[in-house]
């Protein structure tokens, strides 16, 4: 489809998955049926930090959860906005300081202020973004995802990070990967509970990408209130659509190898370049890395 110099492509695979591309403008249609495909009775992880961040697209189900957790937690509030905080400062560092023009986002979750594509867009319009998730909800939001500047261009792929060689296939439509991309892994390789597993999806996302390429990850660890982090845990797997692991800082310093770490390193979210923020601890650990070959 053409029209005012926008291409919207919609490509369906064997599986039936939709993936959704758009350069230049905003989308105004995406496909109605990945409502179908909800489970509202169950909660789910993009619904319930949604609904941390005072968002409006999750259900009870997502809500009972989060309440639950909350009665023992309240600092989980806290910490998904810390979260969301270093998202921005990380791209911005990435595009802004670095001069990274491409951004592959695994585990997007739900559209919300200041998302990737918005972040890298603001610095440099000629920025390329692809998303990437399950959760149907978010294919049916994927049309606020998708919403470019006229010089760069977004995607997203409905995709399991389990099946990178798919994501990596999907996502050369709209990146170049002979070029530095940014890998933004926030809040989901905790969803990986295999630490063999994790590693494997890190090494073959890094081994299809140049030098000069970045890692970014965040990730819960039981440095602050670990009781209360572990009992959450508890909670959310006899709850949630998908089992979660806590791993510890050199847990997560381990997906890092190789790479060379950016300063300050692997610390808590709200102390990754905080820029005059709160700087509280909170149970979320990040970090930045180069790979330099």
């Amino acid at each position: 489809m053409e029209h005012e110099g926008v291409r919207l492509a919609r490509i369906r695979d064997h599986s039936s998955r939709t993936a959704v591309r758009l350069e230049g403008a905003p989308v105004t249609n995406t496909s109605s049926s990945a409502y179908d495909k909800l489970d509202t009775s169950v909660a789910h992880s993009a619904r319930l930090w949604n609904y941390l961040l005072g968002g409006k697209d999750n259900f009870a189900a997502d809500r009972e959860a989060a309440e639950q957790v909350l009665t023992f937690m309240p600092e989980l509030v806290q910490s998904a906005r810390f979260n969301r905080q270093f998202l921005g400062r990380a791209v911005r560092y990435l595009a802004d300081e670095v001069g990274i023009r491409q951004f592959l986002d695994i585990g997007t979750g739900l559209p919300t202020a200041d998302n990737t594509h918005e972040v890298a867009q603001s610095v440099a319009p000629d920025s390329r973004i692809v998303y990437v998730d399950t959760d149907p909800m978010v294919l049916a939001h994927a049309r606020a995802l998708l919403t470019s500047s006229p010089q760069g261009a977004t995607d997203y792929i409905d995709a399991n990070i389990r099946d990178i060689e798919r994501v990596i296939t999907e996502a050369r439509r709209t990146l170049n990967f002979d070029q530095p991309i940014a890998i933004m892994l926030l809040g989901i390789l905790n969803f990986v509970v295999d630490d063999a597993e994790a590693a494997r999806i890190v090494h073959q996302l890094l081994d299809a990408v140049p030098a000069g390429s970045h890692l970014v990850i965040s990730h819960p660890t039981r440095e602050v209130n670990p009781e209360a982090v572990d009992r959450a845990v508890r909670t959310w797997n006899a709850a949630g659509s998908a089992p979660m692991v806590i791993r510890s800082p050199a847990q997560i310093t381990d997906l890092f190898a190789g790479l060379q770490l950016t300063e300050p390193g692997l610390v808590t979210c709200s102390r990754w370049r905080p820029n005059g923020n709160d700087t509280t601890p909170a149970s979320e650990y990040c970090g930045v890395a180069r790979k330099n070959n």
